[in-house]
């Protein structure tokens, strides 16, 4: 009990001192993150969107390899990723190993099968007859794709939160494409990693609140935002 209020202490003192390493660590945290979901968001919506709408054949077995891929280990997509962008790897030429690029990067791998099985059910859940009386209202097949979407605009910001979510709190990929490097790839969950395994409990502690209130703040204002679309 006393390392947790330590660490709520901590945490308190380190928002109020403003210290420059842990605001340069969160700042980092939500550039990674957010940009990662951003990236996921496109991608996903418009892929479930597609699978939803589309028929084409072993439709069925594509789904199936979503719904697996929202539960992909973040340690096997940090391996696979490193590989890639391994210096003898397909993508070593690039550069990208040990850098923030290759943190967003397996984070978006992380966040677009969340997305994309969220908006794929979504889309889905839409009335079968929806389709049909938007176009026979004489819109074109992109105005009925975009009508289905605000119509489905309240689980596809759900969707949108369950990608950050996933990625805001993931460890393994971050640690293994990143590297943890002080003042360049180190995030709120590597450090919290790092400074647990040297016993340093109360700034741990202090990093998880942080990170918590970081992750309850976006979610807070994605949630409000879908709030308020509702009709």
């Amino acid at each position: 009990m006393d390392l947790i209020l330590d660490g709520i202490v901590e945490a308190f003192r380190l928002l109020v001192t403003g210290d420059p390493e842990v605001a340069d660590i969160t700042l980092l945290s939500l550039k990674i993150s957010g940009s990662a979901t951003v990236i996921s968001t496109l991608i996903g919506v418009s892929a479930g969107t597609a699978v939803a709408l589309l028929r084409f054949p072993g439709k069925g077995f594509v789904i199936s390899a979503i719904n697996t891929g929202m539960g992909l280990p973040p340690v096997v997509v940090g391996l696979f990723v490193t590989i890639f962008i391994w210096r003898s790897g397909p993508l070593g030429m690039l550069g990208l190993l040990y850098t923030p690029a290759a943190m967003v990067l397996a984070q978006t791998v992380i966040a677009v099968p969340i997305i994309t099985g969220i908006t794929l059910s979504a889309i889905q859940r839409l009335p079968g007859k929806l389709r049909l009386q938007i176009l026979a209202l004489g819109a074109t097949r992109r105005q009925m794709v975009w009508t289905l979407m605000k119509e489905a605009r309240l689980p596809l910001l759900t969707a949108v939160m369950a990608g950050f979510g996933g990625v805001i709190s993931e460890i393994g990929a971050s640690m293994m494409v990143g590297g943890n490097i002080k003042g360049y790839t180190r995030v709120l969950t590597t450090a919290t990693v790092m400074e647990t395994g040297k016993g340093n409990f109360a700034l741990a502690i202090a990093l998880g609140i942080i990170l918590l209130a970081l992750a309850f703040t976006v979610n807070y204002i994605l949630t409000t935002v879908q709030q308020r679309n509702r009709t």
